[in-house]
């Protein structure tokens, strides 16, 4: 596979210096890992995973740290610096990230948070980003089913929920409702299809969806109570940040298969304690 800037590479090592080693990123030539990020011990021939972007001289240049998200990849980021090119982003290296002015939706200030979509500038091969996302989503029609899972990244806080990206391809809701645990923006997890509506719009779970998020929580219930003695106070009464800090599901979900441990004799429910039977 050809070297990608802005991406992750597994590259070759070809020559050794005293301030660094050089790496095979084929047609874009050798790449210097500076000192300070070469592994110990690393030897000529030894295949390393490193990441490629232009330093601020704008040559090439190998890092072994790796960003908050990669070229082609949904991020929210926050602003810590503007300038009269625009504004720049901290995204987990020593060059910041660009936002020019034409590529931001919104006049960006710094200290702010924006779901940022990073690309490669073709004319310049310098990684940019743009908080201009919206055109950049829902472009095809989505390819999935309801129990799909997902990745997600988290976006901005509505009037009934969480708008997020899937998969870096489309935007979908994920309900307050369904949001059981403290979510912040930019984070990027795994989620689930909970609906597809005949408008487009897609709703999300960070759960399995139906019975099977129930089912697939039944034995790690008894084998929790096990491990405390056979007996445990998560009752139905728990509140929801117990219950998820344990079992990572929703409130709903664990009264659901508490209801069913219950109805099929394997545990004795009251108000101070869920016994194992």
């Amino acid at each position: 596979m050809a070297t990608q800037i802005g991406r992750l590479n597994t590259l070759r090592v070809v020559k050794e210096k005293d301030f660094g080693v050089y790496l095979d990123a084929e047609e874009l030539g050798e790449i210097l890992l500076p000192k300070r990020y070469v592994p110990k011990n690393i030897t000529l021939d030894q295949e390393i995973e490193v990441f490629v972007y232009l330093d601020s001289d704008d040559k090439l240049i190998a890092t072994t740290d790796f960003p908050k998200a990669q070229v082609g990849e949904f991020a929210a980021l926050t602003a810590v610096a503007v300038n009269q090119v625009g504004a720049f982003f901290d995204w987990g290296l020593p060059k910041d990230l660009l936002v020019p002015f034409s590529q931001q939706k919104n006049r960006v200030e710094e200290g702010e948070t924006h779901l940022l979509f990073i690309y490669l500038d073709n004319i310049t091969n310098r990684i940019v980003a743009t908080t201009k996302v919206d055109a950049l989503l829902n472009r095809e029609e989505a390819p999935y089913r309801v129990g799909d899972k997902v990745s997600i990244v988290i976006g901005d806080k509505t009037n009934i929920g969480f708008k997020c990206v899937i998969d870096n391809r489309f935007w979908g809701v994920l309900f307050f409702e369904d949001a059981f645990r403290q979510l912040r923006k930019g984070e990027k997890t795994t989620g689930f299809i909970k609906q597809m509506r005949e408008d487009g719009k897609i709703d999300l779970s960070l759960q399995e969806v139906g019975y099977k998020k129930v089912r697939n929580i039944l034995d790690d219930i008894l084998d929790y109570l096990d491990a405390q003695g056979g007996e445990s106070p998560l009752t139905d009464k728990a509140s929801p940040e117990a219950i998820y800090a344990v079992f990572k599901v929703s409130k709903a979900t664990y009264k659901k298969a508490l209801g069913a441990l219950y109805k099929d004799k394997k545990i004795l429910l009251t108000k101070e304690k869920v016994t194992k039977l």
